[in-house]
Formats: structure tokens, sequence, C-alpha cells
């Protein structure tokens, strides 16, 4: 049995004054959350979100300090709950995670047992960090979208975003599935690797972000997952076929975006909000044993690089600058 001790090291991102000071410190096991499930965290994975959670004007953290990192794979060291015993091996991400309580960038942590998601047979604790929540949103937008009635035969699939962590994802999923999926991207050395990964196509990020005075263009897309918001929303609204939806989870680009109600009352579209980090227990488990099923993304482990604690600067710096091609995955035992 591993014991938790009274201190370890952890990834903290602390406001002081007008900055934030992160780094990697010594932490206290005294200061970990209340909660049923101690877990000696094995894995965790860098998101968008935890690159906003270490900035001041990021309006993501809500403790300081706070040790970011809003996913984690690890074992139970300790519990209060007969349904997760000492030794289970579980997944934890979203709800409060790493944004109103200390999350996964330590090498322990505390979880409420009703956010904990028993490991998939299919899926190690590693694997689960690379699709961490990045790939479970982008199960989630295929899902939702086959849900409204999405199937490989309706049409092409464009994905936005492509080479970011939900984009990249998407495409893998959609392209096992058997959709003819396009990924938009700004990054011509990536479309190599997103043809090999499934992509029938590739469309450059001016096109996708361009501005047009028409309300509505050519139907293009049976469906869309759009991971940067305002700049793509506008041209895949305008290009949805007739009863196509977009599945959107990003804001990259920005919040704001400007459109017309013609593609609604036209052609019948639809925007489908994702947001993975409140889907009820119940539904998060059963969408993670499918993830290690049938919606298991293609080639799991490309483009994966492993950081452990004194790496994570660099990566959260690079997924905040938009360099992120796959998956900085954070290793913590």
């Amino acid at each position: 049995m591993t014991h938790l001790p009274a201190t370890f090291q952890a990834y903290v991102a602390e406001k002081i004054d007008d900055r934030v000071v992160r780094g990697v410190r010594t932490f206290a096991a005294d200061d970990l959350p209340p909660g049923e499930l101690t877990v000696a965290v094995a894995w965790s994975s860098v998101n968008y979100k935890d690159g906003l959670a270490t900035l001041v004007d990021g309006k993501v953290a809500r403790i300081s300090p706070l040790i970011p990192g809003v996913d984690l794979a690890g074992t139970v060291v300790a519990s209060d709950d007969a349904a997760f015993p000492v030794g289970s091996e579980i997944i934890a991400h979203g709800y409060d995670i790493g944004v109103a309580r200390h999350g996964g960038f330590a090498e322990y942590a505390r979880v409420p047992s009703t956010w904990a998601v028993p490991r998939p047979v299919g899926l190690d604790l590693r694997e689960s960090m690379i699709v961490g929540t990045a790939g479970f949103t982008a199960a989630l937008s295929v899902v939702q979208l086959e849900a409204r009635g999405l199937e490989p035969t309706a049409g092409p699939i464009l994905v936005t975003g492509a080479t970011g962590g939900v984009g990249r994802k998407a495409v893998a999923i959609l392209a096992e599935r058997g959709y003819e999926v396009w990924a938009a991207t700004g990054k011509d050395e990536a479309h190599a690797e997103l043809l090999a990964l499934g992509a029938a196509g590739i469309l450059p990020r001016d096109e996708v972000t361009a501005e047009s005075p028409r309300p509505l263009e050519r139907e293009r897309w049976a469906g869309a997952v759009d991971c940067v918001g305002a700049a793509t929303l506008p041209y895949i609204l305008r290009t949805l076929r007739w009863g196509g939806a977009v599945a959107a989870s990003g804001n990259t680009s920005g919040a704001a975006f400007s459109t017309t109600v013609f593609p609604f009352i036209l052609r019948g579209a639809a925007i489908l909000g994702i947001d993975s980090a409140q889907l009820p227990i119940d539904e998060r488990r059963a969408l993670w044993e499918r993830i290690a099923s049938d919606l298991r993304p293609r080639e799991l482990g490309a483009a994966v690089t492993e950081v452990g604690l004194d790496g994570l600067d660099g990566a959260l710096d690079g997924i905040l600058a938009g360099r992120a091609r796959g998956r900085w995955i954070v290793r913590l035992h």
C-alpha cells in the first residue's frame, strides 16, 4: 500500500498582487481539499484551460494558491467509499478540479468519489491522459452530433483547430468511425501528420476565418467540430448543409462572434454547446467506456510529448501561444 506523505511536490500558481507566481514547490497533504478518495497521481495532461488558470486575467482560477490540472489519472491510496477500494485505478476530470480545488499537477490529489471514473478496460492510465479532457471533449462532440442524426454517409465533416488537443482527437475519432473528415489548420508543417491521421483534406486557416458579406454560402459541411470559436464559427454556420450542426467547445480565438439568423431559419442549422466539465457522472463513466472501445481515437499514442512538473512552464506557455501539436502529458509517478 502507498501511504500519503506529509508533503509532496506540486506545481502551484499563486496570485500575488497583480501577477501570478507559478512553479514547483513542496505542498502539504493537510492542505488538500476534502473528498472520499486520495489518489497517487500517475499522469495528468496540459489543456488550454490549465494555461488560463495561470494568468492574472485568465478568468479560470477561483482559488489562490491553486494546483492546476483539470484532469488526472492514478491509484487510490486512501478511500472512504467501498466502491473504490485502495488500489483502484481511476480517472477524474472536470467539475471543479484544477479550478476551484487543487488538480492534477501534483504527486497526490483528493477528489470526491462521485467525480471518479473507474479506469475502463482497454485504456491504461497513461493512455487515459493522452485522451484526457481534450479527447473526452472530442468524443462528446462526436456523440452529440451523432445523437442529432449525423452518420458517415451524410457528407464531409470539418474540424477546426485540428492540431490542438480537442481538434486532433476529433479528427482521429471521426476518421476511425468512417467519416470524411477535413482538418482546418494554419500550420503548414502539420498537413502530412493530419492526413496520416485520417483527414481526407486540409483547409487553410485563412479560408475558415475569412469574413464574407454573404449570410449563406455554398452548402458544404454535414457537420463540424469547432475548437476555435469567434474566428471560425461564422464560416461554419454559413457553409453547413441543410440540417447540419456544429459542436462548439472552444474559444481560443475569442468568445464573441457575428452571424445572422439565416443559417438557423433557412437551413435548420444548430450549434451544439459542448461542456464536458459538468457532464453528469453516469454519462461521464459511460462515455469513457466507449472511448476505450468504439470511440477510441486512431493512432492514440502519436504526437505525444511527456513532461514532468519541471517542464510545465514551457508546456503551459506553448499551449497559450497556440503551439500545441498533439498532446502534452504530465508524468507524476
